[in-house]
């Protein structure tokens, strides 16, 4: 009997035809995570020649800080993060009102003249956690939120949900989102 000295071969061809269809069972049935992130509209360039530097009075500004100790600061008191949302409220909605009575046992002395000019600055250590900071933007536009949901009601009867797209732009302009971000060092 004679026996042959070459090794047996597998036939590799279509070993890549595999390999590609796998490929293509993976990437059509992998589920793809939706971006995480705030969604949030910059402002537009300021057009040419145009001064867009606007002064801000003091007093229509609620400052939030937040540390590289993942501490929370507004106006230099330290709050849990629960709080931002009741002193965003209170400071958004006072209407100029001088002895601030919704202020008493909220830490704020002051609130804003009006809604329209009331602005949140928000500083972020380079420390600070990006969940915490994702927390209190979070708990930012709940404030903004109830505040239009209670103005909507107020002013049209309907939930924000049942509001024209008119309707809807006049809730925002009587509330719009003033939010500035920055970073400390």
């Amino acid at each position: 009997m004679k026996r042959s000295q070459q090794a047996p071969q597998v036939n590799a061809g279509s070993m890549a035809d595999i390999a590609f269809l796998l490929l293509i069972f993976f990437l059509v049935t992998a589920m793809i995570p939706n971006d995480q992130g705030i969604n949030r509209k910059l402002p537009r360039l300021c057009p040419p020649g145009q001064n867009c530097n606007v002064d801000i009075h003091e007093r229509n500004i609620l400052r939030i800080v937040l540390n590289g100790n993942q501490e929370i600061m507004v106006n230099e008191d330290i709050v849990s993060i629960e709080e931002i949302k009741e002193r965003s409220k209170i400071f958004l909605d006072n209407n100029g009102d001088k002895s601030c009575n919704y202020c008493k046992g909220s830490g704020l002395k002051n609130s804003s003249d009006n809604p329209t000019k009331a602005v949140i600055s928000l500083q972020a250590n380079n420390e600070t956690h990006y969940n915490l900071f994702v927390q209190v933007q979070d708990e930012l536009t709940k404030a903004y939120y109830e505040l239009r949901a209670t103005y909507a009601q107020q002013k049209f009867g309907k939930t924000p949900n049942e509001l024209t797209a008119e309707e809807l732009s006049i809730v925002r302009d009587a509330y719009p989102f003033l939010v500035s971000e920055a970073s400390t060092d």
